[in-house]
């Protein structure tokens, strides 16, 4: 249904000409986020450069009962920002920059549009690390890490974005800005609402600016492309490290056997060790500068071949050696377009219970179909698996329901780190209780009582 005039003539007063678009003239990145939702032309596009043009935009859709969606750098896998029908696109993409960087407090301000790469550029500049890395680092942003909670591949060492954020500025549906932008560690006068809103996917506000932690530059970086013969050996390995490297384990990376067929076969990468074995590990510390932490990475990977828990290390000695070990843990960017079509997947499994549920997942999808196999990797370390599942009949019908009930028998979640969006909320019950849904659908009725915001990404519209 077209805008009403008067809508339309307010939101072209916030914004200007230059900050509205609509038809023909949205452009295709506006229409689909990276998931597999059908492209969405939405009703207008709106792209305000300040949070007082984001609150003034609010307003007048909050007034028109206008469904908005909320659109960063449309990396997302779950469906939250393609647009749904008559949903105004409100884009952040013109909300960019660096702020402030305090080397005292070590905290940045950081504009929501902001691509996580800048950000990663702007602290190593000053001395410092931001410790949330992405593959999608170059095109993510701040505000959709923020929306997502995004983990990535330092978890292990620096958390998620959750534990990365000092404070919030936010608008509200209705308008009304809030902010805490406060430069301390700890705050305990009253209700923490920064972190309601981290994980909310813009249900329940629109972040606008972000105060980022730093932490200390790493320095001694050591990696290591392993392999182990179980998921339990490569457990065994990770509990010993992090006892011997003192904190200083920054990745633990996992691709089971069937991806690494893929990165060998589809990517052309050569084939790292004589055998093929279960799992091949990405293994990364930060061992400081003196050269005893180089040799302390070797011994450690030394011992852990010794008893059996490694099959194989190869250590790289140089950066290029350490860019061709990650190429492996990338490689699933190129490969995907050479398998057959494949359903994606991002869930979290108990760590007791990851061998078993790959091994079920296997017989499983298998006696789905006999032409399907799936591939999994991912942040072992964090129990959290991305996988997909690959059919070249490309019928995928009952593979969503074999995947969700197995994370609901594990006690794991449907999301680990990209959200819910629409494609997994009908299986939000997979993971959550009754109680907790309801608790949600109340946070939701109370924040955005006209529910406006990204209506029908995680709960029902």
């Amino acid at each position: 249904m077209p805008l009403p005039d008067d809508a339309l003539a307010a939101l072209a007063e916030v914004v200007g000409s230059g900050g509205l678009r609509s038809g023909e003239a949205i452009p295709a990145r506006n229409r689909k986020d990276a998931s597999d939702t059908p492209e969405g032309l939405p009703a207008l596009l709106v792209a305000p450069r300040t949070t007082e043009e984001v609150a003034a935009v609010l307003a007048i859709c909050a007034r028109h009962a206008l469904p908005v969606v909320v659109q960063g750098g449309m990396t997302g896998l779950a469906g939250g920002a393609t647009p749904q029908a008559g949903e105004v696109a409100l884009s952040l993409e013109r909300m960019t920059g660096v702020e402030e960087i305090d080397p005292v407090a070590r905290t940045m301000t950081v504009l929501a549009g902001t691509p996580l790469a800048v950000v990663q550029e702007k602290a190593a500049e000053a001395g410092f690390l931001y410790g949330v890395d992405l593959g999608a680092r170059g095109t993510c942003t701040i505000g959709g890490n923020v929306a997502t909670n995004a983990g990535g591949v330092q978890v292990l060492r620096y958390g998620m974005t959750r534990r990365n954020v000092f404070g919030l500025e936010a608008v509200m549906a209705d308008g009304r800005i809030v902010s805490h932008l406060k430069k301390v560690v700890k705050n305990n006068a009253g209700y923490d609402w920064t972190q309601l809103f981290i994980g909310s996917e813009g249900t329940l506000g629109v972040v606008t600016r972000v105060l980022l932690a730093l932490q200390p530059a790493v320095n001694g970086t050591q990696t290591a492309l392993c392999a182990a013969g179980s998921v339990g050996n490569a457990l065994a390995a990770l509990n010993r490290l992090e006892a011997r490297l003192g904190g200083g384990l920054l990745a633990f990376e996992a691709m089971w056997s069937e991806y690494m067929k893929a990165a060998t076969e589809q990517s052309g990468l050569p084939v790292p060790f004589a055998a093929e074995p279960e799992l091949v590990l990405v293994i990364e510390a930060a061992m400081g500068p003196s050269s005893t932490g180089e040799e302390s990475f070797a011994e450690a990977l030394a011992e852990l071949a010794e008893e059996g828990l490694l099959d194989d290390a190869l250590i790289a000695q140089s950066g290029r050696d350490r860019q061709r070990f990650w190429a492996y843990r990338e490689a699933n960017y190129e490969f995907y377009r050479d398998l057959p079509p494949g359903i994606h997947f991002d869930v979290s499994i108990p760590l007791g219970s990851m061998a078993d549920a790959v091994a079920l997942l296997r017989q499983r999808v298998k006696a789905r179909s006999g032409t399907a196999f799936p591939i999994v990797f991912g942040h072992l370390a964090d129990s959290n698996l991305h996988l997909s599942l690959h059919d070249e009949t490309g019928d995928f019908s009952g593979f969503a329901e074999i995947v969700y009930e197995l994370v609901r028998e594990k006690q794991g979640s449907i999301s680990a780190e990209h959200g819910v969006g629409i494609l997994k909320r009908p299986y939000l019950g997979m993971s959550r209780s009754e109680a907790e849904l309801a608790l949600m659908t109340s946070l939701k009725r109370t924040l955005d009582p006209g529910n406006i915001l990204n209506r029908g990404r995680i709960l029902p519209a």
